[in-house]
């Protein structure tokens, strides 16, 4: 059970649904003024937290992770389109209550105080009946959801906005390998032989005249020599040359993130002590 001591500790919590699926974080807390009950909250949800639905808490659970409400993501999800304006009017109440099947909301004849900015610059609302304490309210009658406020001490809570920055993995191209044919003209010099017929001539000497004398003194005679020669044979072949793959490396690289931070300041007003200078009025 959530009640006003803990408001504090929701805000800014993980969200989850009666089957422990996480709907978003947590953003305001709305009051019923008449019994000083939380009674809304809003979650931020999408991707990037943009959208804002009201979700019932009235019988949601504060655990080690966070808020769990006992209705469902999709149930969240469809929820009727309300703007988070601080200030829920009886007719919308009445279209929460039978969204999400409570039965008839005891709105008849509220009024809705105006809000104060919380710890993260979002607000409470609450519904009142008839005349309204305005005891320990300021003077727009708000209630704060931090620990300020007359249902809380007299202690205020400044807060500021922290930046937090992570990564998200998503694919920016791919690499593929493809092998296909070339053909180049490639010249090559190879050396090659060839014949060729050289005629010698020899004077009769003592030494051949045996082999002069030999056959007929006159007559016809032919000799036949064999010339041979080389050529350029070619042949192709394909044999492998090299293997190639595609690896990945991770490469790590800075990159800066700008983003505006808001932050709340305290100034006080109408103390009787004197403070000093105006930067120590400001905490």
């Amino acid at each position: 059970m959530i009640g006003t001591d803990t408001i504090s500790r929701v805000i800014g919590q993980d969200v989850y649904d009666e089957a422990g699926q996480k709907i978003g974080s947590a953003s305001e807390v709305y009051l019923d003024d008449e019994t000083g009950q939380p009674e809304w909250v809003t979650v931020k949800t999408g991707l990037f937290g943009t959208k804002e639905s009201f979700v019932p808490i009235r019988d949601a659970d504060l655990t080690n992770d966070g808020v769990r409400v006992p209705v469902s993501k999709e149930r969240v999800k469809d929820a009727p389109k309300i703007d988070t304006d601080g200030h829920l009017s009886p007719a919308e109440e009445e279209e929460l209550y039978r969204y999400y099947g409570y039965g008839t909301g005891t709105t008849a004849g509220y009024e809705t105080t105006t809000t104060t900015e919380s710890t993260t610059g979002m607000a409470t609302s609450g519904m009142t009946t008839g005349t309204t304490d305005t005891t320990g309210f300021d003077e727009r009658g708000t209630v704060g959801h931090d620990t300020s406020g007359p249902t809380t001490d007299n202690a205020m809570t400044r807060s500021e906005e922290r930046l937090n920055v992570g990564t998200r993995e998503s694919e920016v191209g791919r690499a593929r390998l493809r092998k296909y044919v070339v053909t180049e003209n490639v010249t090559e010099t190879v050396p090659v032989t060839r014949e060729e017929v050289r005629v010698e001539r020899e004077p009769i000497t003592d030494a051949n005249i045996g082999n002069a004398l030999d056959g007929p003194a006159i007559s016809e005679e032919e000799h036949e020599v064999v010339l041979n020669a080389e050529t350029p044979v070619v042949e192709k072949e394909a044999v492998p040359v090299e293997r190639v793959r595609l690896d990945k490396e991770t490469v790590t690289e800075q990159a800066q993130v700008n983003e505006e931070l808001r932050r709340e300041e305290i100034e006080v007003d109408g103390a009787d002590t004197d403070l000093g200078t105006d930067r120590d009025r400001r905490i």
